[in-house]
């Protein structure tokens, strides 16, 4: 497989470097692909600005057409793009054949709907004088950078609104997942999309990414990974004015109201804690327990944790996969000593298991402070950490009390608890009484600095489209009432 896909074409990278795609659950050489380097970004954000001008004209039926013929396709190779995903990105088969493939054709569907369904302002005389209108236009070359933790998911997430709304895409997947990127883009050319419309890069960030961003012809960024980084894409936007779409990191609160039911909340949080090895920004990260309610909570989630299976991620009886990669569990478990070290305990877990890949037991930490590294800061791992509180407003403001605000739960069997915490919780998401599910109808995105603007849903146009004006007057009177706020006497008549 090539590395690139520029034009409606696979090709080599140009900068005679070659990266392996690794499997985190044992090591194994998935793929060799070569890099891309400035050269190729150049190339494919050309390929996308020619393509802008066809694409951004025809008709949304057309659109809608494609990505139709995009779902079939993907489709027909669900297993494949299952299989792949499991492998580049160390995911559980029962995961990706469930949740990630399934769930990016059913975006693909939205999106083909959605496409045909993009309106302005009906038309209206406001001033009596003039019909205006307002339409809703693509911008142009769409620079994309998605992440490791969902590769297929996220890339989808990026084309399929900027796509749908006539914009071009060049997208860079991270480069250690790729695979799956390159194959939507095969995928998406075979569907019906003209070349230069989709184009994938797999790159690095520093060399890739940083050109991607800061060309100029690339009117909008849209990227998806941690906070830190963030802050680096919208400080290149901008310098040129571009509109910055990001998603970025989150710390999700899991807040347990003495009311709840404690069996749903136990197998809540031990599912939202650990939905992809804990490597998902929305994941349940901090559970805040009413007391009378904690000894129990937290004998629950350890005795569920520690039945959870980690093993072969292409063996259906495999609940939890790997990290990423060896640094990144490094840095989880160096998290986790950090956290012992500063008077925290651990429940579950807290060990790396000896099975030939970069594995990290399930753990349960109490007995850390609210503002220690384990709590505040994003751990994109199996760790969950449990707090008590004694009243509702304390549990709020501890819910609060981070710089993120991407997600969060709330269990309670009273509705007026679950609305106050669904109004108090600054969250772009509040889940009540479950953890993670989302669909295609309804918008992701954060709060703070968990990022700027939505994912999925029809709320996702607004960051791809721009709106304009159209004012048409409608007297075909040559002497304006407005001009005599310019001349002392009408003009004389040509």
């Amino acid at each position: 497989m090539a590395g690139q896909w520029i034009d409606g074409r696979a090709v080599d990278g140009s900068s005679g470097q070659t990266i392996d795609v690794v499997n985190p659950a044992d090591g194994s050489v998935v793929e060799t692909l070569t890099l891309a380097d400035t050269a190729d970004v150049a190339a494919a954000v050309d390929a996308a600005r020619r393509a802008f001008s066809e694409w951004s004209r025809v008709p949304p039926v057309v659109r809608s057409e494609a990505l139709l013929a995009l779902a079939d396709r993907m489709r027909a190779r669900a297993d494949e793009y299952a299989r792949v995903e499991s492998a580049q990105a160390g995911k559980p088969i029962r995961l990706t054949t469930g949740f990630d493939v399934p769930g990016s054709i059913d975006n693909t569907l939205f999106f083909a709907g959605a496409a045909r369904s993009l309106q302005g302002t009906a038309a209206a005389e406001w001033d009596g004088d003039h019909t205006s209108t307002i339409r809703r236009e693509p911008i142009g070359v769409v620079g994309s950078i998605a992440p490791w933790n969902y590769p297929l998911q996220m890339a989808m997430w990026k084309m399929l609104p900027a796509v749908a709304a006539g914009n071009t895409v060049v997208l860079k997947p991270s480069e250690l997942t790729p695979l799956t990127s390159l194959m939507l883009a095969e995928d998406a050319s075979a569907a019906g999309f003209p070349d230069g419309v989709f184009n994938v890069l797999t790159g690095t960030g520093p060399e890739v990414g940083e050109a991607l961003v800061s060309h100029p012809d690339v009117r909008m960024v849209s990227f998806t990974g941690s906070t830190r980084v963030g802050h680096r894409v919208a400080e290149i936007a901008a310098q040129q004015l571009k509109r910055a779409h990001l998603e970025l990191g989150g710390k999700a609160p899991f807040v347990v109201f003495e009311d709840a039911d404690l069996d749903a909340a136990v197998q809540g949080a031990v599912a939202g804690s650990l939905i992809n090895t804990g490597q998902d920004c929305t994941a349940a990260t901090r559970a805040y327990v009413h007391r009378s309610l904690f000894d129990d909570f937290v004998a629950g989630v350890a005795r569920v944790m520690d039945g959870i299976v980690l093993g072969d991620t292409a063996d259906e009886a495999t609940d939890l996969g790997p990290l990423i990669s060896r640094q990144h569990l490094e840095k989880v478990a160096a998290m986790v000593d950090r956290a012992v070290d500063a008077g925290a305990t651990v429940v579950c877990g807290g060990v790396m298991p000896d099975l030939g890949g970069w594995f990290y037991r399930p753990t349960l930490l109490t007995g850390a402070a609210q503002d220690s590294e384990i709590v505040q800061d994003e751990v994109f791992g199996p760790v969950l950490v449990a707090l008590p509180f004694d009243t509702d407003d304390e549990a709020l403001e501890l819910a609060n009390d981070t710089v993120y605000g991407l997600a969060a739960s709330a269990w309670t069997t009273d509705v007026v608890r679950a609305h106050r915490a669904s109004r108090e919780i600054a969250a772009g998401c509040v889940w009540i009484n479950d953890h993670i599910p989302i669909v295609s109808e309804m918008p992701h995105g954060g709060f703070k600095q968990s990022g700027i603007g939505k994912d999925m849903s029809q709320y996702s146009f607004d960051e791809y489209t721009q709106v304009k004006h159209v004012s048409v007057d409608i007297t075909g009177v040559a002497d304006k009432e407005w001009h005599r706020t310019i001349f002392t006497n009408p003009r004389p008549q040509q």
